[in-house]
């Protein structure tokens, strides 16, 4: 767990610095080149500054040990960072688009940009591309909710680059209206993006189950389990990066007390060798006659 929590404040670390940087240069050009789309990507990088602070605090949380009070520890804290990151960005989505709107209602008074906000246009949908691509490359080896949220929140500064690079490229043109219409479009590319997280967030925060396919991962591991004949009910809920499973087994009635228990307790160490994200496992024993749900696959 030490590995996993250290990995990803890495590659956080990583991007507040970057972003810290792309928030200065941005909002310089922006004020310089007198591009407002270029000022609006810079107050999207700096909220990006502030949802990677948030993971950072989410996985200092998360790694606390279990304590009398969260007897099944503090990962849920991963899901909670997500969920306050999706409503900044879609606080943040809201006070661009406004912005912008009241642009678009005084078009003579909006200034052609200079070349230079379209040199940083470019130079940051690289960069947070690069950040996009090795942040989502450790949220999914580490099934981190909070840092997969971080990652999309990087392609959205990304897709909103590219918005203004088109809205500044086009006032240049003499279409000012391109740049105003370029910062509505930064702001629905943030607002999708936080409501998709925020659904996401919610979800868990409501104990979601795992997807279908891990638990027919669950029911192929039990299969190969050697005393499992049939699978009753299965029960799960997410718990941040994390997961508990509750589930019914059947097994010979004729067996001990004691052989029930090793043949439960070999497929708990089973579930929990190939499937690393199962944090906690309860195997409920029935003889066969009894199991609910029954589907015999022995």
């Amino acid at each position: 767990m030490e590995t996993r929590y250290e990995e990803s404040n890495k590659v956080t670390k990583q991007a507040i610095a970057w972003n810290i940087l792309l928030t200065i240069i941005k909002i310089v050009a922006g004020v310089f080149g007198r591009s407002s789309a270029m000022i609006a990507d810079g107050l999207h990088s700096a909220s990006d500054i502030i949802s990677s602070v948030g993971v950072l605090l989410g996985n200092y949380i998360s790694a606390t040990p279990v304590d009398k009070e969260h007897n099944y520890g503090h990962e849920k804290a991963e899901t909670l960072v997500s969920f306050l990151l999706s409503i900044l960005l879609i606080v943040v989505s809201g006070s661009i688009g406004i912005e912008a709107v009241k642009s678009l209602g005084n078009i003579q008074g909006i200034e052609i940009p200079t070349v230079l906000p379209l040199v940083v246009a470019i130079i940051s949908i690289l960069i947070k591309e690069y950040q996009y691509r090795i942040t989502i490359k450790i949220a999914k080896k580490i099934n981190s909710p909070a840092l997969k949220a971080d990652a999309w929140h990087h392609r959205s500064d990304a897709l909103s680059s590219v918005a203004a690079f088109v809205g500044i490229g086009g006032a240049m043109l003499g279409f000012k209206v391109f740049d105003p219409i370029a910062s509505i479009v930064v702001a629905i590319f943030v607002a999708k993006v936080g409501i998709e997280i925020l659904v996401g967030a919610t979800n868990e925060l409501m104990d979601v189950s795992i997807d279908l396919e891990q638990e027919e991962q669950i029911k192929e591991i039990a299969k190969n389990t050697e005393g499992v004949r049939n699978l009753g009910e299965i029960r799960s809920r997410k718990h941040g990066a994390m997961a508990y499973v509750d589930l019914v087994i059947c097994v010979d009635g004729n067996l001990t007390v004691r052989e029930g228990h090793d043949i439960a307790n070999q497929l708990e160490k089973d579930i929990i060798r190939d499937m690393e994200f199962v944090k906690g496992i309860t195997v409920h024993v029935e003889p066969c006659n009894y199991c609910p749900g029954n589907t015999c696959f022995k």
